[in-house]
């Protein structure tokens, strides 16, 4: 997806953070939005970060257990095999407001493979 190619570059740019679309990196994803959460920026300043988190993190899922995105009505859903539905950028926008964890999310979404 476009905006997690985006969110990489970015990333690897202009904070010079590495992102491998891995599990392990969304470690480093989290910790990127507590550290934007406690800087205390209205949402609204944050919003397109958090989507490229977002989709960053969707991407990683599909990449780990063979998901597909879904799109329905301008929203973006991550299906796994199982045929359940994701929504990681609901989960970015949840960890930015501390209760969220898109490392967690992937976890639950791929079954810990």
């Amino acid at each position: 997806m476009r905006w997690a190619a985006d969110a990489v570059a970015t990333m690897r740019e202009g904070a010079r953070v590495r992102l491998d679309y891995s599990a392990q990196s969304l470690w480093r994803v989290d910790r990127m939005i507590e550290e934007i959460r406690r800087e205390g920026p209205p949402y609204a300043a944050v919003e397109s970060v958090l989507r490229g988190f977002g989709a960053y993190a969707g991407e990683v899922i599909v990449r780990q257990c063979g998901a597909e995105w879904w799109a329905s009505g301008g929203d973006h859903w991550v299906r796994t095999p199982d045929g359940r539905l994701w929504d990681p950028f609901d989960e970015a926008r949840r960890a930015y407001g501390g209760n969220g964890s898109l490392r967690l999310l992937c976890r639950d979404a791929t079954g810990s493979r």
